[in-house]
């Protein structure tokens, strides 16, 4: 990937592998704006996130490996946040990072694409989550607190399906995002998981496409090798659909370049 904007270390206690070995294959991969951006921490959900006390730590640590590495790849820092009503704080929001990347893991505090609580899509009307949940994203955009919007289509990580059309379920959000000025990361994990195609979907990139969301690329990797890992799908998808150009960002100001 040219640029990969979404990238995990071990403070988030579910990724493994150093920071530098998550570099050097990007680097190998030829990635030229690599971003760094792990789990923020929040008040909920604390066993899947770094500590707040490690905020500090962590920030160094990347603009260390920016210094380090200054000429070869471009290391961005920044943050996943998780859009969770009450439980969003100000010290990460107002951090000093290249972007911010708005995700929603939790309907109602339910942490839908976690496995350990898959049991809860058996016994709630499937369309009524994928409403919850892009009502959530919607809500989200319009927060304008985020630059990227992190794997869009997440709710069908285990492959529960809608009746109802997906793409009218997730045209107001879209249009928020549209709103928002946010970018639509193509993030390649889906092909990781039981729904096994990126997210979005290419019926709701198509979407995007059509509104003029732009895009930007991420690995979403938890192990060094799955950086850059279906590069060539996500590249020949956003292609076909009609894209030329991904964003990345620098202190929270966007920019562009070709792929």
């Amino acid at each position: 990937m040219i640029v990969d904007l979404h990238n995990h270390t071990p403070l988030c206690h579910h990724a493994d592998g150093g920071m530098q070995e998550y570099i050097e294959k990007a680097l190998a991969s030829g990635t030229k704006y690599f971003g760094i951006s792990d789990h923020a921490p929040m008040d909920f959900d604390p066993e899947y996130r770094m500590k707040f006390s490690e905020m500090a730590q962590y920030e160094a640590d990347v603009l260390e490996q920016k210094e380090k590495y200054k000429g070869q790849i471009e290391i961005l820092l920044a943050y996943e946040v998780d859009y969770l009503q009450g439980h969003m704080d100000r010290r990460v929001l107002n951090a000093d990072v290249d972007y911010l990347i708005g995700s929603v893991h939790f309907i109602d505090e339910w942490g839908f694409d976690n496995p350990e609580f898959i049991g809860n899509y058996e016994s709630q009307n499937i369309d009524e989550i994928w409403r919850k949940y892009f009502d959530t994203i919607e809500e989200m955009a319009k927060s304008k607190l985020f630059d990227i919007v992190g794997h869009l289509d997440l709710i069908k990580v285990f492959k529960f399906m809608p009746k109802g059309n997906i793409n009218d379920i997730a045209k107001n959000a879209l249009i928020a995002i549209k709103n928002a000025d946010m970018v639509l990361e193509l993030n390649v994990a889906g092909y990781r998981k039981p729904v096994a195609e990126p997210y979005p979907s290419i019926s709701l990139l198509k979407q995007a496409f059509d509104l003029g969301i732009p895009i930007t690329f991420s690995s979403d990797a938890h192990k060094p090798e799955q950086v850059s890992l279906f590069n060539d799908d996500i590249v020949k998808m956003a292609k076909e659909v009609g894209y030329t150009e991904c964003a990345f960002f620098r202190k929270r100001k966007r920019e562009f370049i070709s792929f």
